[in-house]
């Protein structure tokens, strides 16, 4: 019987057990059907969203031609730079060069876009020249806007001991920098950004597992946490949030809400803030907070890369239009200008959580939609929103949150068997060994 996050052997050898059939049943997926349809695709990005694209339309395709434009030398496990940062994973086991993951028969321009002139189906990069195109993925995933926080600059992560794992070098300095903290205490300042950004729940995992190592070496009593949020509250998945909510008042780490970091003074470690407060009647008001820390952690402010909103790909209104999100359909994710771009992964205007387990859901409804679109025919296949997000809460439990546009959960089996409003340790063991080879060998593989 399970109690308090515990569970039997016998439901961990069900667990197991179903979860290997599951993956194993998502590895089975054959096109036996290859469709005919024909045209030039050039797919901007490398990521996650670029590369399992490319994947499943090389299987998808008889006469596959396939164009990926991308820059980069190595291919980062993003979601492991959280358990770099909290001592599990060593730098290098996060990665892979990026030749050794492009899909054979794929070819690969290794350049960056600088202007797209999407009327008329052509991409300009800033070495390789123009290339044409009849149909687009959209994938170059985001931009860390670092002009948007005072005193810092991407060159100076870790100065003044204020870090970031949203970089492969700054997961690396955060875990020395986290233990020195939970060994000697002191004053501990974390907070997550006011745009939409990649994986939201990461600086609460850095921020809970700081607590964790301060409870291991015993100097819980010596530390002063405090989180700042950019939202109306803590976490917006009722399903999930009361669990979430109660480990930060047991762990004594008071949240600030609707707050933007605004600067860090790196030489006398000192953070600034603007607080929105709202009155009764609707008014709102600007409250500034300076805050001295012994330990920060922060994330970037992020938007869409340049050329996206400079190509009038970018959504013109809504909340989506201020950082330039490129403007496609929520449930086809189809351009809703250009019926002839599939926009998906980080870059997508549209309300989900910025995670590669929505990446892996969007992918089938991207192909087949763009398949559909080849043939003449309309985007029928719909994407719910599904976006999942691991929150490690100490060293061998994860609250895994998955949910949909709705926000109401969608948990998935096999972890519908247990009760997942509360954090588990089989997510944890799912979080650290299973997703990152789920996401080399199956999804970037077009196999998962």
């Amino acid at each position: 019987m399970e109690r308090d996050g515990v569970i039997s052997r016998k439901q961990f050898l069900q667990i197991s057990a179903a979860a290997a059939a599951f993956v194993a049943l998502g590895t089975d997926k054959a096109y036996a059907a290859k469709s005919s349809a024909r045209g030039r695709i050039v797919i901007i990005g490398g990521g996650a969203a670029g590369i399992g694209m490319a994947a499943r339309l090389k299987r998808a395709l008889s006469n596959p031609d396939i164009t990926i434009i991308d820059p980069s030398e190595k291919h980062f496990y993003q979601p492991g730079f959280t358990l770099i940062g909290g001592g599990v994973y060593g730098k290098d086991e996060v990665w892979r060069t990026q030749a050794d993951l492009m899909p054979s028969g794929v070819k690969w321009v290794k350049d960056v876009v600088t202007m797209v002139h999407p009327t008329q189906n052509k991409v300009v990069t800033a070495q390789n020249g123009t290339l044409d195109y009849d149909f687009m993925v959209l994938a170059p995933g985001v931009k860390y806007d670092w002009s948007r926080i005072e005193g810092i600059t991407y060159q100076t992560i870790g100065e003044g001991n204020a870090h970031t794992i949203y970089d492969w070098r700054g997961a690396q300095q955060t875990w020395p920098a986290m233990r020195e903290f939970a060994q000697k205490g002191g004053r501990g300042i974390f907070c997550d950004t006011y745009t939409k950004h990649k994986c939201g729940g990461a600086p609460k995992k850095i921020c809970l597992l700081t607590w964790d190592n301060a409870r291991k070496e015993g100097t819980t009593d010596r530390i002063d946490m405090h989180y700042y949020t950019g939202s109306k509250q803590l976490y917006d998945v009722p399903h999930f949030t009361p669990r979430l909510e109660e480990i930060y008042r047991e762990r004594n780490i008071p949240v600030d809400m609707q707050c933007k970091l605004k600067a860090i003074d790196t030489h006398a470690k000192k953070a600034y803030f603007e607080q929105t407060l709202t009155a009764a009647d609707g008014t709102t008001s600007i409250r500034s907070i300076a805050e001295e820390y012994d330990f920060m952690h922060f994330m970037v402010p992020q938007c869409a890369p340049d050329f996206v909103r400079e190509s009038g790909l970018s959504w013109t209104e809504g909340k989506l239009a201020a950082d330039g999100w490129a403007m496609a359909d929520q449930y086809t994710l189809v351009h809703k200008t250009y019926p002839n771009i599939i926009c998906l992964g980080d870059c997508a205007g549209i309300p989900t959580s910025k995670t590669s387990a929505a990446v892996r859901k969007q992918l089938p409804i991207a192909v087949e939609n763009l398949i559909s679109l080849m043939e003449g025919g309309a985007p029928e296949a719909r994407y719910n929103g599904y976006a999942a997000c691991p929150i490690v809460t100490e060293y061998g439990k994860v609250l895994m949150c998955e949910f949909d546009y709705d926000k109401k959960e969608q948990i998935t089996f096999p972890l519908s068997l247990l009760d997942m409003s509360k954090e588990q340790w089989v997510a944890w063991l799912l979080k650290v060994y299973a997703l990152k080879p789920i996401y080399f060998e199956l999804m970037l593989r077009g196999l998962y």
